[in-house]
């Protein structure tokens, strides 16, 4: 038997006719519900996505992609250890750093934070966070000149201002006669940096790197290296070959290992909300039985009168099995497009509404940005499609098999 006839009255069916108009506007409510559902979930993976690849570049343009340290907390010939490290061509630049805890005070304000003192010249190659100063210039921080480069969010819970002076308090203390003392220093401050992560905007302070270790008296040792690479996802195998090379004995640390658990936080996300989602799309996939057991019903004697003219049991699942591939096919592609314009303008949208209801939905420090990305990846787009279809294709097996099943003298007996 050829195909034609059986496409022709497939997609007939899904038309309005006089008086059957109702099983029309349920066909619609199916596609409806099916578009929305597959759109909700391209838009929340999304909006994954945008958080998880913009937490990547953030992080990379703010912190350096390794760290060789020592086990000890120091390195004592760190500069053997750095041109060792700038023989291999994968590392773009090595600079040392010493990084410790203090308390900074401004007048009446207080707050904990990390102190790292930098080479300004070694640390404008090494990591990124050189471009996101404000008011200054990492070249600010000469030896010698206590000057220091505040996070803003520091800066605001300090109440500090470029210009002003505050207060290191180191965490050890000096043995005097009088007893221990703090161990205490003014720094100016030189400039505030603005990176878009808290946890760095609130949490460091940029030094030089001999002023630091002055203050911590560190002499001539540093915390450890910072490594720039050419590839910042190869980060782990390069900086434990670079300790293995140099004879081991050292402590390694990548970016990846850093904030691991960011990541591995959005992927269990990801995964629990595409389940979740799933079901939503399930059912309205499955509303889909609904109309087509409706339209079987209603066209019991169209079917029996297929048979009648010679229409096998094939054929007549066929000619529904395509109307619900119909359905399905058409509420897909309709939630794809919704999906991909929604996630392209979400931010837009956002923040119109966040304008419109005075409130801001991201606290950057929960988020860690106050932004909402998008990014939508072909892989999960073709994934929910495919998903969402196989779901309509399953919902139509049993409309179509009852259809199939009708007997003609039985459907034409009250008729």
């Amino acid at each position: 038997m050829a195909w034609p006839y059986e496409w022709m009255l497939g997609t007939r069916y899904l038309r309005a006719t006089q008086g059957r108009g109702f099983l029309s506007f349920i066909s619609v409510v199916s596609v409806l519900g099916l578009a929305i559902g597959v759109a909700v979930l391209i838009v929340v993976l999304s909006v994954m996505n945008g958080f998880e690849r913009e937490l990547k570049t953030r992080i990379l343009s703010v912190t350096s992609h390794a760290t060789l340290m020592g086990l000890d907390g120091a390195l004592k010939d760190w500069r053997a250890d750095q041109a060792q490290a700038l023989k291999m061509p994968e590392v773009l630049a090595a600079a040392p750093y010493i990084e410790a805890q203090a308390l900074l005070m401004h007048g009446e304000h207080t707050a904990g934070t990390t102190v790292r003192g930098v080479q300004p010249e070694q640390e404008r190659r090494a990591v990124g966070l050189a471009q996101h100063i404000e008011g200054g210039r990492i070249e600010d921080l000469a030896d010698g000149g206590y000057r220091i480069i505040l996070g803003d969010a520091l800066a605001t819970a300090l109440a500090a201002h470029i210009g002003d002076d505050v207060v290191l308090i180191a965490p050890k203390g000096d043995a005097t006669p009088a007893g221990i003392e703090p161990r205490m220093r003014r720094f100016h401050v030189a400039g505030i940096f603005h990176s878009g992560m808290y946890e760095f905007d609130r949490a460091l302070a940029l030094v030089n790197l001999h002023d630091a270790a002055r203050v911590y008296q560190m002499g001539d040792r540093v915390s450890g290296l910072r490594l720039a690479l050419r590839d910042p996802f190869m980060a782990p195998r390069l900086v434990r070959n670079l300790a293995v090379s140099l004879g081991g004995g050292y402590y390694v640390s990548d970016w990846t290992r850093n904030h691991a658990n960011f990541f591995r936080s959005i992927e269990i996300t990801k995964s629990m909300l595409f389940v979740i989602l799933l079901l939503v799309v399930a059912v309205a996939a499955f509303n889909i039985v609904a109309t087509l057991v409706m339209v079987v019903k209603d066209k019991r004697a169209d079917i029996a009168i297929l048979r009648t003219l010679g229409a096998g049991p094939r054929n007549v699942l066929a000619i529904f099995a395509i109307q619900g591939t119909f359905i399905g096919l058409a509420g897909t592609a309709a939630g794809a497009a919704l999906g991909l314009t929604l996630a392209a303008n979400l931010e837009s949208l956002v923040h119109g509404l966040e304008r419109l209801l005075g409130t801001h939905f991201l606290d950057a420090k929960v988020y860690f940005m106050s932004d909402l990305p998008a990014y939508a990846q072909w892989g999960d787009v073709l994934r929910i499609c495919g998903v969402a279809f196989a779901l309509c294709a399953v919902a139509t097996l049993y409309p179509a098999w009852r259809a199939a099943g009708t007997q003609p003298a039985e459907a034409l007996r009250h008729d």
